[in-house]
């Protein structure tokens, strides 16, 4: 064989010239400057919020010391009971802990990231179609979306969720191209299954427009779209359900209660009160029908309007315009292909969200962002490119003239907040709206920068409310975007029933909260007092509640618990000769004392309190055993359970009653406890 050392060299390829290497170079510069100021926009600050949502922080410092809190989600590292959730959100948290230690950016870092890396894969699927600009304006929306830039800040499951179902939505329309490989649907079916694994069946709301979308746009023969359609199934099924079965076969002695459930059911939780109980608002255990404001208008009322609205509008338009510009497209055509994926998306979940009759916090909307992002972007470039059409000029200008008068209604909920910003928004507006129906007759340059006018003006409403979302810390299990005052109508950042802004308590613009009431159980409160009154909302939280402070920490009716330094003290006292440190009825309750304790204490209940772990024979037993050092003294929601008939397991309040009857309280920083080894 001649050696290819002998062989000659082929000569290296011509150099570009220097015009043309320089579009190349600023497409560059401006995806890493597109990237690095998001991950600026979700890092700045990130520990200010300290634990964001001790509910999963807590069940991250459980992961973080035992591989089986890990493995299941447990809210403490003795493993009494999961969170409400599969844990595939908390097991990037979780590493992240073990690898860097167990702190606020080790826990929120991760979700930053995966803010970030949506935005590149969103980038990715519209520049395929569209080109890099629109991939950049898409990659913007999704990172300016105020609910986007809480929660990709903040340890809930949605940060994954948003990263897996773009990716999901990325793999289909690779799967759509001539002669694409056979394995890009079988992973979109993965990142489907891992978007389960982060919180179950919320996934499953884009499967309907990804299938339609492939079976109708696929080069392949019917036979072979049907294949891959299966492949994809079963590899959903899979990378979903390999969890599922780990927990059902699982002996039940041997691994925690599964939180949420009535029954230790992994399925229960999963097509109960995270599945179907979601919609009909029949989730025994839950909080009962919750559907004060489902319409077709909910997502731009006030608990969502100000964190998803801002952009629904254009996408929907320049979206269905595209799809008329390209309607004699062929069949396979790409650019229809992903238009109607991410209008499908957009509609379908849009659609549950607004009719939904369970519990549905104004934060799932996130979930929205990306669609709306990938149809703005090639919605607009379709429009920008047949801008010779008198049709495509007064669709943008008629566009941007809708998304400024939504972006007027939006800020003047809060209109003691910049209230200089709404006027200039639709003046320059106006005045890019004029300048688009007029494009084709201007100069280039002037041409140009009308579009970036539009585009400035365009979003400016919820980059500032991204700004603002960004400078303040929040906390709680009920976060929202923006700044104090937007969310429910009379306050800020809460939900119902109580906490900040929500119907039944809360506070407005530096009043002073209990985060939605007294301790129901304790009968007690510490607030410190402020302009704001404390409304007798229904939430609870025990011990010393955080109340609001000039920083502008927020909550919701599950609020943060601050424990005193004695109770600290107190429950510290010991902890070591104890499998949990103490017990107190409610998820957010316990994470709140485990977290300043750092060690576990157990969540008596559940999430909501009305869980059957433990049983009151259970924790008769653990007492006796002298498991439990102290029971605190709490309840959660406790207005909103009374009388429901799908209100759960009465196990909490019979635990309740059997320690105060067996028991001596004692008072400590405020908080009623009781030390279980010392019987009256």
């Amino acid at each position: 064989m001649t050696s290819t050392l002998l062989e000659p060299v082929a000569a290296p390829p011509e150099p570009l010239p220097a015009a043309n290497r320089r579009p190349q170079r600023i497409r560059r510069l401006s995806l890493a400057a597109l990237l690095v100021a998001t991950a600026v926009l979700y890092l700045w600050d990130l520990g200010a919020s300290g634990w964001a949502n001790q509910f999963y922080a807590a069940a991250v410092q459980a992961g973080s010391s035992s591989w089986k809190a890990m493995l299941f989600g447990s809210s403490d590292a003795a493993n009494s009971i999961t969170v409400d959730k599969t844990p595939g959100a908390l097991w990037v948290m979780d590493i992240s802990a073990r690898l860097f230690g167990f702190n606020a950016w080790s826990l929120l870092v991760p979700q930053a990231l995966e803010g970030v890396a949506a935005v590149a894969v969103l980038y990715a699927a519209v520049r395929r179609v569209g080109g890099h600009w629109p991939g950049i304006l898409a990659g913007a929306v999704l990172a300016l979306t105020p609910v986007a830039s809480l929660m990709f800040r903040y340890d809930n499951p949605d940060a994954l969720l948003v990263l897996m179902l773009t990716a999901a939505a990325y793999c289909t329309l690779r799967a759509v191209e001539k002669d694409s490989a056979a394995w890009w649907l079988p992973l979109a079916g993965v990142f489907i299954g891992f978007g389960f694994l982060a919180k179950m069946l919320q996934a499953f709301l884009v499967l309907p427009a990804l299938l339609v979308v492939y079976l109708l746009a696929s080069h392949r023969s019917w036979p072979r779209r049907l294949l891959q359609a299966g492949a994809a199934a079963l590899a959903l099924m899979v990378s979903a359900g390999w969890y599922l079965a780990l927990v059902a076969l699982w002996p039940a002695g041997s691994r925690p209660y599964v939180g949420g459930s009535q029954n230790n059911s992994v399925l229960e939780l999963a097509l109960g009160y995270n599945g179907i109980g979601r919609l009909t608002g029949d989730e025994t255990g839950g909080l009962g029908n919750t559907n004060y404001d489902a319409g077709w208008n909910r997502l731009f009322a006030d608990s969502m309007g100000g964190q998803i609205a801002w952009l629904i509008p254009a996408a929907v338009i320049l979206g269905v315009a595209g799809l008329w510009v390209i309607r004699r497209a062929p069949r396979t055509d790409r650019t229809r292909a992903a238009l109607l994926v991410w209008l499908g998306w957009l509609v379908i979940t849009g659609g549950v969200f607004s009719f939904a009759n369970g519990i549905l916090h104004p934060y799932y909307t996130v979930a929205l962002a990306p669609a709306i992002a990938g149809a703005v972007g090639i919605g607009a470039a379709l429009m920008w490119r047949s801008r010779n059409d008198i049709r495509s000029r007064v669709v943008l200008a008629g566009t941007l003239l809708v998304t400024a008068a939504l972006a007027w209604v939006l800020l003047r909920r809060t209109s003691d907040w910049l209230p200089w910003l709404a006027p200039v928004i639709v003046a320059a507006s106006v005045l890019a709206a004029v300048l688009l129906l007029v494009v084709d007759r201007l100069p280039k340059v002037v041409a140009t920068l009308a579009l970036l006018l539009a585009v400035v003006a365009g979003s400016a409403g919820p980059a500032a409310y991204s700004v603002a979302t960004v400078t303040t810390t929040h906390s709680g299990a009920m976060p929202s975007a923006g700044p104090d005052g937007a969310g429910f109508p009379g306050g800020g950042h809460g939900g119902p029933g109580g906490g900040h802004g929500g119907p039944g308590g809360g506070h407005r613009n530096g009043g002073a909260s209990a985060d939605g009431g007294a301790n129901a159980a304790g009968g007690q409160f510490n607030t410190t007092n402020g302009p704001g009154a404390n409304a007798p909302g229904t939430g609870t939280v025990a011990g010393n509640s955080q109340a609001g402070n000039p920083g502008g920490q927020h909550g919701g009716p599950f609020g943060s618990v601050d424990p005193g330094a004695n109770v600290v003290a107190a429950l510290k006292s010991n902890a070591r000769n104890y499998t949990w440190a103490a017990a107190t009825i409610g998820s957010d309750n316990a994470a709140g004392y485990q977290l300043a304790v750092d060690a576990p204490v157990m969540a008596i209940g559940g999430y909501n309190g009305t869980d059957p772990s433990p049983t009151l024979a259970q924790f008769k037993t653990y007492v006796a055993q002298h498991k439990i050092h102290y029971f605190i003294d709490a309840s959660v929601m406790g207005g909103m359970r009374g009388g429901s008939s799908n209100s759960g397991s009465e196990a909490s309040s019979e635990i309740s009653a059997w320690v105060k009857a067996n028991f001596t309280a004692q008072t400590i920083d405020g908080t009623t406890v009781y030390d279980l080894t010392a019987a009256q």
